[in-house]
């Protein structure tokens, strides 16, 4: 689901917290080879700075300023921009521009009602049908969600923790469901604290142990817990930065 994305502000303002890009970050904008990963370096940073809410939803994202910020063309931000907007992580209005998405909290909290009633239908299936080799992929997406939360790695363990919901659906075949779940899920993570981001993956873990015990009962009383702390860690605060202070390189 795509909440609609409501007007955004016009002007940028500073805000204290998280002024400076992490030392990771600094150090992927230097490693990336500059000829095929600039799009993938600006992508990366407007993500990382949106789910550390150095990016607030309905920041205005003007593509000349990321130019300039990046030292690239407008034609590899505007690409870098599309993507995030496949993504939902932005919205793009015509005559207007590009803006952190804003999902608004009624529409949220509706999305989650539709997604209690669809996913608790969902591992209960699975509960039923599971093989062992999905069960092992399942594991293997355990695996490197752990390993992007433990590194800090933030795009990475955004769409990872997302994309759990779109295997499920998956592994169910349904295609429909899968895409509905990634894209309402990434826009739930884009509110995530690291700490909230951990303890969703120890609940992803716990999940994948009821649906390999075929424990339907567990299953859906883990998924709805699951996404009831989901949502009430969703903060929707429509403060907006300086796009210089949150996505500068050096």
């Amino acid at each position: 689901e795509n909440p609609k994305m409501p007007r955004s502000r016009a002007d940028l303002k500073v805000i204290a917290p998280h002024a400076a890009p992490t030392a990771r970050a600094r150090r992927a904008f230097a490693a990336a080879p500059a000829s095929v990963g600039t799009t993938q370096r600006i992508v990366d940073a407007i993500t990382e700075a949106i789910v550390e809410r150095r990016l607030m939803p309905g920041t205005k994202l003007a593509e000349q300023g990321i130019a300039d910020i990046f030292k690239v063309s407008r034609t590899l931000v505007r690409q870098a921009l599309n993507q995030l907007s496949r993504d939902h992580l932005v919205t793009l209005e015509p005559a207007r521009g590009a803006f952190v998405a804003q999902p608004g909290i009624d529409e949220a909290r509706q999305v989650f009602e539709v997604r209690r009633m669809l996913e608790t239908a969902l591992v209960r299936r699975l509960c039923a049908s599971i093989s062992e080799t999905q069960v092992a992929e399942l594991r293997r997406h355990l695996k490197a969600e752990l390993e992007a939360v433990h590194r800090t790695d933030v795009p990475g363990r955004t769409r990872l923790l997302a994309d759990f919901h779109a295997v499920l659906a998956r592994m169910a075949r349904n295609e429909v469901l899968a895409d509905l779940l990634s894209r309402s899920s990434l826009i739930a993570l884009m509110y995530q604290s690291a700490h909230s981001a951990e303890h969703s993956q120890e609940e992803h873990v716990a999940l994948v142990d009821a649906i390999e015990r075929r424990d339907a009962r567990a299953a859906v009383r883990l998924m709805e817990q699951h996404l009831h702390h989901v949502e009430n860690n969703l903060r929707l605060d429509p403060r907006g930065p300086d796009l210089q202070s949150v996505l500068r390189t050096t």
